[in-house]
């Protein structure tokens, strides 16, 4: 289990603020640089947003995109970044990562337990640019059979629930095509009860399903590679201060519960707490209004690390395009009075009949763009407040066949939806309108249009339906256009929609090594970030899925090998 801080040494070479996965990351890469290193998470649980999330990893050229026979090279994706974030980040620590990534994915899969994988199909965001790709780049978390942690296991941060069935079993996509053929399929059914009998097993043993998939089975693995590698973990524990002189950044005060120490960092103190975005006064100062009040993203990202590197010399960035990444939301109280947040990102807004307007009734975004750019657009729109929330719109066959937010596919038991209203239920378009208090003219409008370019194929307003990752988000058995289908089957329905940031894009500003910086350009020896407390090289931009996983796992590395490195070289210092 983790330590106490009371036992914790007074020295360590490396030590890392944050758990999710950049800080393990982080903590796995300098203790293979043979560093003594700690890991420090301010919450009960390791895993940060990385373990609510996919764990989508946006590595480019690593071995699993050869081994699909991905045509890409380093000329490619240098390209497509360049053309996507242009001068929103820093060209060269852009091309650190990409120079950097295929080394940290041997390097993680050789020498540790993290392994992953690659889609034969799981296209860019922005496919529309030269350089985009469909697959090769996005790389997922092997499903991890949890047991070898022991009681570590419960150190993971469990799943969002709504992202769970029966009370806690975790699925990826596999398991819902074989979950959805039970009764239908014969090798569906069986697959799906031994998983589910698996997950009872567990639940009776552990308290939980050891069968991690996603971002509990990324932040599972990277837990036993830190363990192998002798990583010594705290958490509840807090950093209350930088310990800084003419050699920079040389420790920092930790307290756990009512014990404080200081500890001493011969090689360098690397940020990792995932951003500013709950932070009290930089969230109001940098979101727009009017200011997200739901995010999905796990409870540790503070701030408050950005406010000690600010007393060492560190600045934020101001060159993003959006301060943060974004996914529309929608929002529901559970029964133990907590609020679920649950994030559109692709299995509803691109789903044939159905469509999103705003309080005119009109639609004013493709739907089946990226989820960050939906959000972008529902902003964009929103100079009226209009477009705040805005209303996600369905009809009978399109709820029963897709779901919408928390409702599953297949439609059944909306009535708790309908009672607390979540979901608003209507015989007619009119009647839809006049319950959401909308322009019934202008949704009549919206209807008829999406039915007719249901028919041709062609959405004339948003052009939807017509890049490769657009269509990849539809659904593959309808046409003529998989995101395109009419909405007139009775009753309607409709969900209202929030913007909801899942990760900063401004943060500390670094160079090719993730050492932070002054603003005169010269690096705070001993403090480095990663993950979202670095400012992105996507600089507020979304090209494509886990754009914010593999940067922050890449720079994870980067940042520890290069701190882990000046522990050595401290070290020789001293000998002399």
């Amino acid at each position: 289990m983790q330590h106490a801080l009371t036992k914790v040494g007074p020295d360590y070479d490396v030590v890392v603020l944050g758990a999710g996965a950049g800080g393990m990351s982080a903590a796995i890469f300098a203790a293979m640089e043979g560093a003594r290193v700690l890991l420090v998470e301010r919450t009960e649980y390791l895993g940060g947003t990385t373990s609510y999330s996919a764990a989508t990893t946006w590595i480019p050229l690593t071995r699993h995109a050869q081994a699909m026979g991905a045509d890409d090279s380093r000329d490619k994706v240098s390209g497509f970044l360049d053309r996507a974030v242009g001068n929103h980040s820093s060209k060269s620590v852009r091309d650190a990562f990409v120079a950097a990534g295929t080394g940290v994915v041997d390097a993680l899969e050789d020498k540790t337990d993290v392994k992953f994988r690659a889609r034969p199909f799981h296209p860019d965001y922005l496919y529309e640019l030269e350089g985009a790709t469909s697959f090769g780049r996005a790389l997922e978390p092997l499903p991890f059979d949890a047991s070898a942690l022991g009681k570590d296991l419960h150190l993971i941060r469990p799943p969002i629930p709504e992202f769970t069935i029966l009370g806690g079993l975790m699925v990826d996509r596999d398991d819902i095509a074989h979950l959805m053929r039970i009764g239908k399929s014969a090798k569906s059914t069986a697959y799906s009860a031994r998983l589910i009998g698996h997950y009872y097993l567990d639940k009776i043993r552990q308290g939980r399903g050891t069968r991690l998939v996603m971002g509990n089975a990324l932040i599972g693995r990277m837990l036993l590679a830190a363990r192998k590698l002798g990583v010594t973990i705290l958490t509840e524990t807090e950093a209350l201060a930088f310990t800084t002189g003419p050699d920079g950044v040389t420790g920092v005060t930790l307290r756990q519960k009512d014990t404080e120490r200081q500890i001493h960092v011969t090689g360098g103190l690397i940020l990792a707490s995932g951003g500013f975005a709950r932070h009290p006064t930089m969230r109001a100062d940098k979101l727009p209004q009017p200011l997200p009040e739901f995010s999905p993203s796990a409870p540790g990202h503070t701030g408050t690390l950005h406010d000690l590197a600010f007393t060492a010399g560190a600045y934020h960035g101001d060159t993003a395009a959006q301060p943060c990444f974004w996914a529309p939301v929608s929002h529901r109280k559970r029964a133990d009075g907590s609020m679920a947040v649950f994030p559109h990102f692709v299995f509803d807004r691109s789903k044939p009949g159905i469509i999103s307007v705003g309080r005119d009734g009109r639609r004013f975004v493709n739907e089946s763009t990226s989820y960050h750019l939906f959000v972008s657009a529902m902003y964009a729109a929103n100079k009226d407040g209009s477009h705040v929330p805005t209303y996600l719109i369905a009809d009978a066959a399109a709820l029963k066949k897709y779901g919408m937010g928390m409702i599953r596919p297949g439609g059944a038991n909306i009535a708790p939806y309908l009672a607390d209203g979540y979901l608003t239920e209507a015989a007619t378009l009119d009647e839809l309108a006049g319950k959401l208090g909308i322009d019934a003219a202008g949704l009549n409008d919206s209807v008829a249009r999406m039915n007719a370019y249901a028919r041709s194929g062609t959405d004339a307003d948003f052009a939807r339906g017509t890049t490769v990752y657009e269509k990849a988000n539809g659904d593959p058995t309808h046409g003529p256009n998989p995101t395109l289908g009419p909405l007139e089957t009775a009753p309607y329905y409709a969900v209202k929609l929030w913007p909801g940031d899942i990760g900063s894009a401004i943060g500390l500003v670094g160079d090719e090594n993730a050492q932070l910086l002054r603003r005169d350009g010269s690096a705070i020896p001993g403090l480095y970030a990663c993950g979202n407390d670095l400012q992105s090289i996507m600089g507020g931009v979304y090209p494509g899925p886990g754009i914010t996983v593999g940067p922050a796992i890449v720079f994870g590395a980067i940042a520890a090998r290069h701190a882990a490195r000046r522990a050595v070289a401290a070290r020789k210092g001293d000998a002399a």
